[in-house]
């Protein structure tokens, strides 16, 4: 949509508001709103102030200026508000210098495409996440200095068989078994379809939707695979909309990898391929149908993705998730069909503009645009240095005798040991000035301080049951 067509758009649908959304550092769409009066095509280039000191992780106090410049073709009408009111993602850019700032995670994820142009190696990476998340009916948590819980309910919840719920009606997934019987065991039908035509309707190209594995209300819909601004624009009116509508009908969605104890966590399988004009780059006649550049960036991904999971896992939960026995990708391996490796070969389909490669770490806290961009320039680097990502692993990789599963590399244990190994290996982030090296360390130093040091802090509730008796 051009300029001229969102002013169009706001006449003939009576617009009242307009409302700028953008990414702050760690993950959260924020956004103001103006009267529709204020629009004009002038304010797709001199932009809207805001307070940027106030945004997690951004500038400091004292150079707190900063603008947000809509992106016109990003324009919808949102579906939730009373008022109608026209919606537009922005950029961050400096009000003195009218740069692009380094730590919006949008700007970094178009540098990104443009640094895959320059190289010549493609000319579009196309990404295809499929974000799983929980829908709850209630949820409840609190830490004060002499107390800590969390407690989440769902009608769904196999915890809930013999609860009086006048009357209790039993059709509740088993354990790691929402996959996926019909109604009324799957009691999110409706909800979902709600999910989906509503994502269709603000642009989104929804391919399916489904009950996923976990108990007490685990879902997927999946979009269709995108170019990766778009994409991760994209994710972003996903979660948007999986949460209104949740909240529409009175219950509650969240992203958190592993909100449930001893049941499947929440994954983004991330799927990738690489494009040049009408071309599909990674289509050959290789291991699984791959092109030798597929393979490569096979080992671009092996390679870094203790890095890559400090921005795709970025959470003290996701390391909950990323454990042996609940479906997670710990061992850093690729494979045809074998879901247990972190690197996956769909093998769907046969057609060549098919043939793509699956990143199975990723969960749906991350921050999209960057972890996106961080993937993409994982694979960049492997296809420049042509890296060889060694045999592949067909057997189930759980069921591996210990020695030879000693020889597999795997996955951090715990988001220090993903920010240790981005802290040694970021240098393939920082080609063609896409991570900064002001990004790599605010990031981890945000980490740090804000999510482990906070948690490191705090009694956990289990180690009562562990030692008050001691």
């Amino acid at each position: 949509m051009t300029v001229s067509e969102v002013l169009k758009l706001t006449e003939e649908r009576a617009v009242k508001v307009v409302d700028f959304k953008f990414m702050d550092f760690p993950g959260l769409w924020q956004h103001f709103s103006v009267p529709t009066a204020e629009l004009s095509e002038d304010s797709f280039e001199s932009g809207f102030g805001f307070d940027g000191s106030s945004i997690r992780g951004w500038q400091a106090i004292n150079e707190s200026d900063m603008l947000v410049i809509p992106d016109p073709e990003t324009a919808i009408i949102d579906p939730f508000m009373e008022h109608t009111t026209l919606s537009l993602i922005c950029n961050v850019v400096d009000p003195i210098t009218k740069e692009k700032y380094s730590r919006d995670p949008r700007n970094i994820a178009q540098k990104a495409e443009a640094y895959l142009k320059s190289t010549g190696i493609a000319d579009t990476a196309y990404f295809g996440p499929e974000a799983e998340f929980f829908i709850f009916d209630d949820v409840r948590f609190d830490q004060t200095v002499n107390m800590a819980f969390h407690q989440v309910d769902s009608v769904e919840g196999r915890w809930n068989t013999a609860r009086n719920e006048g009357p209790n009606l039993g059709y509740k997934p088993r354990f790691k078994e929402g996959y996926f019987p019909v109604p009324p065991t799957d009691s999110l039908q409706d909800i979902r379809s709600e999910m989906m035509l509503t994502m269709i309707d603000c642009g989104l190209d929804v391919e399916c939707q489904h009950h996923e594995v976990a108990t007490g209300g685990q879902c997927e819909i999946d979009m269709r695979f995108s170019p990766l601004v778009k994409m991760a624009d994209g994710l972003m009116l996903y979660k948007y909309i999986i949460k209104n509508v949740a909240r529409r009908h009175g219950k509650t969605a969240t992203f958190m990898p592993k909100p449930l104890f001893q049941d499947n966590g929440s994954g983004m399988h991330t799927h990738v391929s690489l494009w040049k004009g009408d071309e599909p780059l990674f289509a050959g006649d290789g291991y699984a149908g791959l092109s030798e550049t597929a393979l490569f960036a096979i080992g671009g991904i092996l390679k870094h993705a203790a890095a890559v999971i400090a921005f795709t896992s970025p959470t003290t939960n996701s390391y909950k998730r990323l454990v042996p026995g609940y479906e997670a990708p710990v061992n850093l391996a690729y494979s045809s069909r074998n879901r247990s490796a972190a690197v996956r070969i769909p093998m769907y389909s046969s057609s060549p503009k098919s043939k793509r490669v699956e990143f199975r770490c990723p969960d749906p806290s991350c921050n999209g645009y960057m972890a996106f961009s961080a993937i993409l320039m994982a694979v960049i680097d492997g296809i420049e240095n042509r890296l060889d990502p060694g045999e592949p692993f067909d057997r189930d990789l759980y069921d591996l005798a210990p020695e030879e599963l000693a020889q597999v590399p795997t996955t951090p244990g715990s988001l220090d040991e993903a920010l240790a190994a981005l802290e040694a290996d970021h240098d393939f982030l920082l080609k063609g000035d896409v991570f900064t090296s002001d990004v790599v360390e605010r990031w981890i130093d945000y980490k740090q301080v804000n999510e482990i040091d906070a948690m490191r802090l705090r009694p956990h509730p289990y180690e009562f049951a562990l030692y008050y008796d001691i």
